[in-house]
């Protein structure tokens, strides 16, 4: 996966192979630059909220410590969305260009990755509460998570930092869009580093997730098979459960299988035109899922944390009684007044 990727295809006005093989721009602008619109106003709104909310809850469990850290990533990613619309309008320059390739396309793939790390340690902590619930060792305090949840930025940062300075200091020409072409020679092997250590990222975080999940199921129905509970009751916790799960299938599975092939049409001549062009099609359609994570990840904060569940309707409740204590005050106000 490329960290600072973004268009890998000119836009050249005369006619060249090249054209032949490029996208549509037109219609491409248009569905991205709505899509990105929506998922902005949306993620926005929805991790505001959820920071609001985190703020207020201590964090006294591994669990709250790497939701937190999960809805800055997202935040962070949302942020960077109004990049990704604007490199896509009539707006976008090669000084623009520059910048999204240096600095605002590594920070969504860092927080990207960032995302799927703190899924996989969800998963983890999930599995050690449903098989050891009253169980306490080193690994289950909040401190060791804060101090690991610490070291995930710092080497996921360290990690990424070169892709935003080995670059050849150029500005970009009016009509290039390989953001390459503005790497030195090192920058373009640290490239290739950091694109095979983000695929063992998301591929050992895509077993590990299964096999939590695997694990977690089996030891449920040991314990319901026991206790002989109801199924709609177990269910309803086995649902919540896999809702990492799915979220992480539906967000990050589809782009990183559409990411080899789509690599591939850019590297080798081994593909025709038509399929290269649905190949970006495919690679782009496919990252808007993995942007869309970012206001997925708030229904794992609503269904699977109770306090936060709990601090939500607290907030709500107090917003809606002053609200009405206002409106009241308001009325009452306006029929003291004389005529």
């Amino acid at each position: 996966m490329a960290l600072n990727e973004t268009e890998s295809f000119s836009n050249y006005s005369n006619t060249t192979a090249e054209d032949k093989c490029a996208p549509d721009r037109e219609v491409s602008q248009v569905i991205f630059s709505v899509l990105y619109s929506v998922l902005f106003i949306a993620g926005l709104v929805m991790n505001s909220l959820a920071i609001w909310v985190f703020f207020q809850i201590p964090s006294k469990s591994n669990f709250i410590v790497y939701l937190k850290n999960t809805v800055m990533a997202d935040l962070l990613m949302t942020l960077i969305f109004p990049f990704k619309i604007a490199i896509e309008s009539s707006f976008r320059t090669p000084g623009l260009q520059v910048f999204v390739c240096q600095v605002s396309s590594v920070i969504f793939y860092l927080t990207m990755y960032i995302s799927i790390i703190f899924l996989g340690l969800i998963s983890i902590d999930r599995y050690q509460k449903t098989a050891k619930p009253f169980g306490r060792s080193a690994m289950c305090k909040p401190r060791t998570a804060k101090i690991l949840s610490a070291t995930v930025w710092l080497c996921m940062f360290l990690l990424v930092l070169p892709n935003m300075i080995l670059y050849k200091g150029e500005v970009m020409p009016e009509n290039e869009r390989k953001c390459s072409s503005l790497k030195t020679d090192l920058g373009l092997k640290w490239h290739e580093i950091v694109n095979f250590t983000c695929q063992i990222i998301f591929w050992s975080n895509l077993v590990l997730i299964v096999v939590c999940y695997f694990l977690i199921t089996r030891e449920l129905y040991k314990s319901y098979r026991k206790t002989r509970g109801s199924s709609r009751q177990a269910k309803k916790i086995n649902t919540n459960v896999f809702l990492v799960l799915a979220v992480f299938f539906i967000c990050f599975v589809p782009f990183h299988f559409a990411r080899i092939p789509y690599t591939l049409s850019q590297t080798r001549d081994a593909f025709q035109c038509s399929t290269q062009v649905a190949l970006y099609y495919m690679k782009e359609s496919t990252l808007s899922l993995s942007a869309l994570n970012a206001c997925l990840d708030p229904l794992i904060y609503f269904f699977l944390c109770q306090s936060f569940k709990n601090m939500l309707f607290a907030k709500l409740h107090t917003c809606t009684q002053g609200l009405t204590k206002k409106q009241k005050d308001v009325c009452s106000s306006s029929m003291d007044t004389p005529l």
